[in-house]
């Protein structure tokens, strides 16, 4: 008796004991490659004519956890519309694993980003059993327009396999924005006047009004256009660049104050503006009384340093005839009080004679006589005089210098006194 089984099956019969066979592996199988095996054993014996029998078995391969997840592409591109609801489903990533049963069940997850500055778990989130992936927030084209991270495939089998994928985000940008003027600048202070000779020709370039706009494309896209103007013929607006050009000739008929609104208008949908407010005056020619010189800043720098030097000289030359006036009064105050301490102390004190006469404010006087004191002003010693008692009817008269030479007497601070 034979035993055999189909050439092309990996797989062998050997005969073990007398009418036992067993069926080997002949080589590794692979449950993702082939996962079941009908196989045909066919039993025939030695006889004439040879009879056999066949039986069918079935082999099923087991799985192990020998593949990983796969995503089905290797990065994706995601876009999301700027200003966007929160929660907001901006796409889906999947991954597949070969293997069966809990082993093929793949879980996801945001890995940390490479750009540690990258707020990404306040951006976005992953749905773990599906992919999905949300905004969390509001997204702001012109603060952030695109950001990438990557996204982690694991299935649960044992030890658990993975794989990563990258994820990119472009941020649409909408018109959000409305142009902003940077000149003239329109922040409510003094406005900037334009000046044009009259003699300019057409054409003459008076200003130029400078905007941008912080979208993109064509939402960035900025036009101008004359919307108010005192004198509508006189002015044009270049639509592209934004010059403010004269149209016609001037003339004396023409005022001298222009004021001109200009609009600028971007190409979104819906389209934002903004509007920029121009004055100018026509002029003879740029002289004196409506340009200022470049050398006017340099001399007004040095009369204003002139000035200053002169103020404080004045200061200066004040603060020093102020301070010889208050000497001269404090020498004078002090040779003052030199004199009255000196006038106090005249009469020396102790016992006079018999012949002299208390004057110190010790003593007192008959009332029955009067007193003359007399100074002589050519007297190098400032000699004090006692005179004799004048008669009420008699004048008062100083003495003679020859009556000098009558009882004098002369203390220590070089006074003579004389009594008569």
């Amino acid at each position: 008796m034979m035993c055999s089984i189909q050439d092309h099956l990996p797989f062998l019969i050997k005969p073990t004991l007398e009418n036992f066979y067993t069926v080997l592996t002949e080589g590794a199988l692979d449950r993702e490659r082939w996962a079941e095996y009908n196989i045909t054993i066919t039993v025939t014996d030695l006889g004439t004519p040879r009879l056999k029998t066949e039986y069918n078995i079935t082999v099923r391969v087991s799985d192990v956890n020998d593949n990983a997840p796969t995503f089905t592409q290797t990065s994706y591109t995601l876009f999301v519309r700027e200003n966007n609801s929160p929660a907001l489903h901006i796409g889906s990533v999947s991954a597949t694993d070969r293997d069966s049963g809990t082993n093929a069940q793949v879980t996801y997850s945001l890995l940390p980003p490479q750009d540690r500055h990258l707020p990404l778990v306040s951006l976005v989130s992953i749905n773990a059993d599906n992919g999905q992936l949300f905004a969390l927030r509001s997204l702001d084209y012109e603060a952030l327009q695109a950001f990438e991270f990557r996204v982690g495939a694991t299935d649960r089998g044992f030890p658990a396999l993975s794989s990563e994928a990258l994820v990119r985000v472009l941020v649409l940008d909408t018109n959000d924005n409305s142009p902003f003027v940077l000149y003239p600048l329109q922040n409510g202070s003094a406005p900037c006047t334009e000046l044009v000779p009259r003699a300019a020709e057409p054409g003459y370039l008076v200003t130029k009004v400078v905007a941008v706009d912080g979208d993109s494309g064509q939402n960035a896209w900025l036009s101008y256009q004359l919307l108010k103007a005192t004198e509508p013929g006189l002015f044009g607006v270049w639509a592209h660049n934004g010059e403010v050009r004269t149209a016609r000739l001037l003339s004396e008929r023409d005022a001298a104050k222009h004021r001109l609104v200009v609009l600028v208008k971007d190409n979104g949908e819906p389209p934002r503006s903004a509007t920029a407010t121009l004055h100018v005056l026509l002029v003879d020619g740029f002289s004196q009384p409506y340009l200022p010189l470049p050398e006017a800043a340099p001399a007004q720098a040095h009369a204003d340093s002139l000035t200053v030097y002169l103020v404080v000289a004045l200061a200066s030359v004040s603060s020093l005839f102020l301070l010889s006036v208050l000497l001269f009064v404090a020498v004078r105050l002090c040779r003052r009080s030199k004199a009255a301490s000196v006038g106090r102390y005249l009469v020396p004190e102790g016992p006079f004679p018999g012949h002299l006469v208390d004057v110190s404010g010790t003593g007192t006087l008959s009332q029955n006589y009067q007193y003359e004191v007399c100074l002589a002003g050519d007297s190098g010693t400032s000699e004090f005089k006692f005179l004799k008692p004048i008669l009420p009817n008699i004048q008062g008269q100083c003495p003679e210098p020859e009556m000098e030479e009558n009882s004098n007497f002369r203390n220590d601070f070089g006074f003579s006194i004389q009594l008569k």
